[in-house]
């Protein structure tokens, strides 16, 4: 299939986070709730279950209408075994900085795998 046909209903952006990457993102207009009221982001803090986290990196991850799973990167480094794994196209996984967790290009698992491919 062109890639056309794989992404074309491919139209929102997911958001694994902390509560002000997603407050900041809701505010910009990225928030979507479907017809069975499934939300497009998951508000992480102290309390949160790694299994939560996983649970909906595997929803976001697999729902067809998603093209972009952002994720903040210490909750990225939370689930790394299963980030790491990950390797469709789409949608595209960009783990991003949040307020208090500046953005560490060592520990981005798709940096490393660019890398890797171009020999550096």
């Amino acid at each position: 299939m062109a890639t056309s046909v794989l992404s074309k209903d491919r139209n929102l952006l997911a958001v694994i986070g902390d509560e002000d990457s997603i407050t900041g993102l809701l505010l910009a207009g990225v928030g979507h709730v479907n017809e069975n009221q499934k939300k497009n982001f998951l508000i992480v803090d102290s309390k949160t279950q790694i299994s939560t986290i996983e649970a909906a990196f595997q929803e976001f991850t697999e729902r067809k209408d998603v093209a972009i799973l952002l994720i903040n990167q210490h909750i990225a480094e939370k689930i790394r075994p299963t980030v790491d794994k990950y390797q469709q196209a789409f949608p595209a996984l960009l783990e991003i900085p949040s307020k208090d967790h500046p953005y560490d290009p060592s520990k981005d698992s798709i940096l490393k795998r660019v890398q890797k491919l171009s020999g550096d």
